[in-house]
């Protein structure tokens, strides 16, 4: 049996890793800034493919890299891409609700104005 404050100690960790893992899932959208681990993201170019017959994986393809990446899971490492992708997914977004609210004030503007006496 073990005692109780190293089972505490075994499920505060757990915790923080399954907290981790949550905190890198939602890290993956956009152009990431920080990994969740507090590490800096550098950008990282590949030096060998993945597979012969896959061309995203030939050797120049770019990634947003944690500078402590190791094999745990816990840091960031998302093709460059993507990033970019989803970065431009949601300036657009941001854009077309201020075109809309553009419109908007300038129909608001243009109308005449209607009072009651």
């Amino acid at each position: 049996m073990t005692h109780p404050d190293e089972e505490y100690m075994q499920m505060k960790a757990s915790k923080n890793s399954i907290d981790m893992l949550g905190f890198l899932a939602d890290a993956h959208c956009g152009i990431p800034t920080r990994c969740p681990c507090r590490g800096r993201i550098i950008n990282d170019v590949s030096r060998d493919p993945k597979y012969p017959t896959d061309f995203d994986t030939l050797p120049g393809r770019k990634y947003f890299t944690c500078k402590k990446l190791e094999n745990d899971g816990f840091h960031f490492r998302q093709p460059w891409v993507f990033g970019v992708q989803e970065e431009v997914e949601m300036l657009r977004k941001r854009v077309d609700a201020m075109a809309a609210e553009i419109a908007e004030m300038k129909y608001k503007l243009t109308r005449p104005n209607h009072t009651t006496a």
